[in-house]
């Protein structure tokens, strides 16, 4: 039989992969529709007026003219094909929890822990990952609920939600490894935002639907809340995607005060996605796009890559007059820091390290990745130091002698 980390690793790999598909197929359907809504204009046409069109777009793709139209609050007569726009989100989460389940649930003890974070059990950890993804929608959705319905709540509200958020990246920093703190930040948001298509944006427009059919006025409050929470969802959107990608960047979530690291990111990838949404409607409007926010984003980026830069590299000078690497010296630190996860009995992700040969074979990756991208050791769990990662590099650059 296959050995089951294999097998771990082909879901890993196929969970990944159609994540990543169904996320664009949302992703793209989302941004479009926000980009429609905000780059309506009125109808001119009579006939349109009178059919309740309250905003008409012209576009030009793919060879032919299309030509939306949106209906506020419904139309007068339900058409037969009706296209909906959930099974995206839906599938979504479902594999992003799927990939989220092989590959940190069931590794709790390696991926979801860093005893030097915070010293705790896996099944401790499972629970409180869980926790933080049911708990963030659980406090958004009472925000919603009460700050978001009252007048002119929107700016409180997202006031009330960005503490939440900032709260909740401090927190998983506190008890996660750095890696698994960022992406289940992440990870809640996007909860959040299947949940808000699940349980509001859909049911309401059933509830539409239904009054419709049944011959009843068409309560406009469904319509109403189904546009925040789907506003929420585009301003959630570049956030959530930084904090899934920073997984791949170890300097990011390893940095001293890496909750406030994810927090600045999150916020350039909202100011960012702002900008893009007001530049729509300044289009329409024939007005200058809010191009201060689009700055405020790319500034805080800027900062942050200031912040994080590491410390200038040694002159070449320098660099000749330190002594040159042996190979006992590089042996010497692989066998206490990387040997107990890379050896003939436990290969993780195909890798030994145990002997001289498989050290040369592997040698550009352990480069890569305990060096450059200081990925690996695994939420640095064996401790390495940053002299013994520049002792590897050197090593590396020097062809390995």
């Amino acid at each position: 039989m296959f050995d089951p980390t294999y097998l771990l690793d082909w879901a890993n790999l196929l969970l990944r992969w159609a994540h990543v598909i169904v996320a664009i197929a949302w992703i793209g359907s989302s941004f479009y529709f926000v980009f429609l809504d905000n780059s309506l204009t009125p109808p001119t046409d009579p006939e349109l007026k009178a059919k309740g069109v309250d905003g008409e777009l012209w576009a030009v793709h793919g060879g032919g003219f299309y030509h939306p139209q949106k209906y506020m609050v419904a139309p007068k007569a339900l058409p037969e094909n009706l296209h909906w726009f959930y099974w995206e989100s839906y599938s979504t989460w479902l594999t992003g929890f799927g990939l989220f389940t092989a590959l940190y649930l069931f590794n709790a003890g390696t991926f979801l822990i860093d005893q030097s974070v915070h010293h705790w059990s896996p099944a401790g950890a499972i629970a409180a990952a869980l926790g933080f993804l049911a708990g963030f929608w659980v406090i958004y959705d009472g925000l919603c609920r009460t700050v978001g319905r009252k007048p002119s709540g929107d700016k409180l509200l997202g006031l009330a939600v960005t503490v939440v958020v900032v709260f909740a990246a401090w927190a998983a920093c506190q008890l996660f490894a750095g890696r698994a703190a960022f992406l289940l930040v992440g990870a809640m948001m996007a909860t959040a935002m299947s949940a808000n298509v699940a349980h509001w944006i859909i049911p309401g427009q059933r509830k539409v639907i239904a009054q419709m059919k049944a011959g009843l006025p068409v309560d406009p409050v469904h319509g109403q809340r189904a546009k925040q929470r789907s506003v929420h969802n585009t301003y959630f959107t570049l956030p959530v995607l930084v904090a899934m990608l920073s997984n791949h960047y170890g300097w990011l979530y390893q940095a001293r005060f890496n909750w406030l690291v994810l927090v600045l990111l999150m916020l350039a990838g909202a100011l960012i996605r702002h900008f893009f949404v007001a530049r729509h409607k300044a289009k329409v409007k024939g007005v200058t796009p809010p191009w201060p926010f689009f700055a405020a984003g790319c500034g805080v980026l800027v900062g942050l890559a200031i912040m994080l830069a590491p410390p200038p590299r040694p002159l070449a000078s320098a660099v000749a007059e330190q002594p040159p690497v042996s190979f006992a010296q590089v042996q010497a630190v692989i066998q206490q820091r990387c040997v107990m996860c890379h050896n003939a009995k436990l290969q993780n992700k195909g890798v030994a390290l145990d002997s001289e040969a498989l050290i040369r074979q592997h040698g550009q990756q352990l480069y890569q990745q305990a060096v450059v991208l200081k990925l690996m050791p695994l939420n640095n769990a064996t401790q390495i130091t940053e002299d013994e990662r520049a002792l590897l590099g050197r090593w590396v650059q020097a062809g390995m002698p």
